[in-house]
């Protein structure tokens, strides 16, 4: 049986991650001996497919990976965890890439690497036109050429479908992408880049839907996530105890989960909870892409707290 649900759409980034296992992140100058490396595959937009495709949600990404040994093995692992493909293509050079440094207390330090993300553009938007305007919601990031992303905030605003945005890594954003977003989801630091340093949750996201966003998350990890909408309610949204060993892609998986539980009908609280939950085991993982969870995991995990 066909599945009649309107999918997520992912036009995003996709990187394969070099991590190294160190004691601490280092400083500058500092050598010090890893404990590990390995790579995996990542990038905030495939992390975001990822998560969304393992809680049983149709999912497609559109992107780009370079004809590198790393391209195919970025689109397999993509296939495997259930997303749709067909939109993906490979062109010459290097694919994304994201050296990063993973200490034992789970804090990261990360430099991203275009690659063929860079290579994003308008038409590669036009070629998928008829899957966006199909879909049930878009979700971005900023690890794509912001010309790319302006013109398919344009393009899904006149489609009429929804676009979540994860404004990471923080960058100076167009005027006309406030009122083009339904939902604005930084972590405390990328807040801070677009309101400024020391507001409280409370009064970012105030700032934030005065420049025209209908829908603020805040995700403030161990604080939990600040769920506020334009012209309604804002709640706080508790988080979920557990022993983090690996932060990487957290807020991915809360992204792709939101996403989920919103097309799934829940109110966008209801929905933070559900995205808590599946980020709080998450973060208990290695990796990734490799660390988000199964419907079937987040749903048992959900119903031991209630």
């Amino acid at each position: 049986m066909s599945d009649s649900r309107k999918s997520i759409v992912i036009v995003g980034s996709i990187t394969m991650d070099l991590v190294t296992r160190t004691p601490r992140i280092p400083a500058i100058g500092q050598t010090l001996i890893g404990s590990g490396f390995e790579t995996t595959p990542g990038g905030k937009g495939a992390n975001q497919a990822v998560a969304a495709a393992r809680l049983g949600y149709p999912v497609a990404m559109v992107a780009k990976v370079g004809d590198d040994a790393y391209g195919p093995a970025l689109i397999e692992n993509l296939k495997r965890s259930g997303v749709e493909t067909a939109s993906m293509s490979q062109v010459a050079g290097s694919s994304g890439l994201a050296p990063m440094f993973v200490a034992d207390d789970g804090l990261n330090a990360i430099v991203v690497v275009p690659g063929a993300n860079g290579k994003m553009d308008r038409a590669t938007v036009d070629s998928h036109a008829e899957l966006i305007r199909s879909s049930g919601m878009v979700l971005c990031q900023l690890e794509i050429p912001m010309d790319t992303l302006s013109y398919t905030l344009e393009f899904c605003a006149q489609a009429g479908v929804p676009v979540m945005l994860d404004p990471a890594p923080a960058a100076d954003l167009p005027a006309s992408v406030w009122h083009q977003v339904a939902w604005f989801t930084p972590n405390e630091t990328e807040a801070a880049h677009y309101v400024g340093d020391g507001a409280n949750a409370e009064a970012s996201a105030k700032r934030l839907l005065e420049k025209g966003l209908r829908g603020v998350v805040l995700k403030r990890g161990g604080e939990g996530a600040y769920v506020a909408v334009a012209g309604g309610n804002a709640e706080w949204v508790k988080p979920f105890k557990v022993n983090a060993i690996d932060t990487v892609a957290a807020g991915d998986c809360f992204n792709g989960a939101f996403a989920v539980a919103l097309l799934e009908g829940k109110d966008p609280w209801a929905a933070a909870r559900f995205a808590n939950g599946a980020a709080a085991i998450c973060v208990t993982r290695k990796g990734a892409a490799a660390s988000m969870p199964m419907r079937a995991e987040v749903d048992e995990f959900l119903a031991m707290r209630k």
